[in-house]
């Protein structure tokens, strides 16, 4: 794969070679590969097909996963998020010791791998909110609650520059992989100013299905506003609006 330089850059093919764009800029790779035919029939590439059907299985995985959490995910993702959850869904996958290989899933895999991870690598939880919060997930009751005590705004919150409000949001959303349907409940406080002034407490309760027998999630979060002449606007469109999965329950 080669980088393009001058001021003119090619898309489309000449020849071998393949000019394209990507978010690392533009660049160029030559044509080739093995036929598509011999991938899927020859025995030799019996692990090639495995792998494919597993990592396959990892992206729908992922969909559904983002498809679940769009209300609380549309303000919150970068542009690598797509690729970079299914690469964490190849590792609960791959943490399933019941199926064959090829065959190995979400459900009997390890879940719980994902928790931690973060939507926004361009503003990570971690480093936006510093207030403790205990997740919770009631799997009898069906409640996927988190609990924020009183804090100062300006002490535990690291906003991006040019904030002057936030608000904490949360979805609890409970995920049947195999049929690809989802339950989800999401939470948001008030637009809350950030400054010296304590908080309340914040708990978010949502509810799924009681007693569910699926993976349950738990995804927490910031959104940072800038105020001007009384009306609030998204800063920087949600650029640095931090989101993670903060509990996980894979069953």
């Amino acid at each position: 794969m080669a980088r393009q330089k001058g001021i003119i850059k090619l898309k489309g093919t000449i020849g071998d070679i393949t000019f394209y764009k990507t978010q690392d800029g533009h660049l160029a790779r030559e044509k080739g590969g093995i036929d598509a035919s011999r991938i899927k029939n020859d025995p030799a590439f019996q692990r090639t097909r495995e792998n494919g059907s597993e990592f396959g299985r990892a992206g729908k995985a992922g969909k559904i996963l983002r498809t679940a959490l769009r209300a609380v995910l549309i303000n919150s993702a970068d542009g690598r998020m797509v690729s970079r959850l299914t690469q964490q869904m190849v590792k609960v996958i791959q943490a399933d010791v019941i199926s064959v290989r090829g065959l190995r899933n979400v459900i009997d895999g390890e879940a719980e791998l994902l928790s931690g991870f973060e939507f926004n690598i361009r503003g990570k939880l971690g480093t936006s909110l510093f207030a403790p919060f205990v997740g919770t997930i009631d799997r009898v009751a069906g409640n996927i609650t988190v609990d924020l005590a009183p804090f100062i705004p300006t002490n535990m919150i690291a906003p991006p520059s040019g904030s002057t409000h936030f608000k904490i949001i949360s979805a609890g959303t409970e995920i049947d992989f195999e049929a690809e349907t989802f339950v989800v409940t999401n939470s948001e406080t008030a637009i809350l100013p950030w400054d010296a002034v304590p908080t309340v407490v914040i708990t978010q309760t949502n509810p799924v299905t009681p007693a569910s027998t699926k993976p349950l999630f738990l995804a927490l979060g910031v959104e940072f506003y800038q105020e001007v002449n009384g009306q609030m606007y998204s800063l920087k469109n949600g650029a640095y609006n931090p989101l993670a999965l903060v509990q996980v329950s894979g069953l």
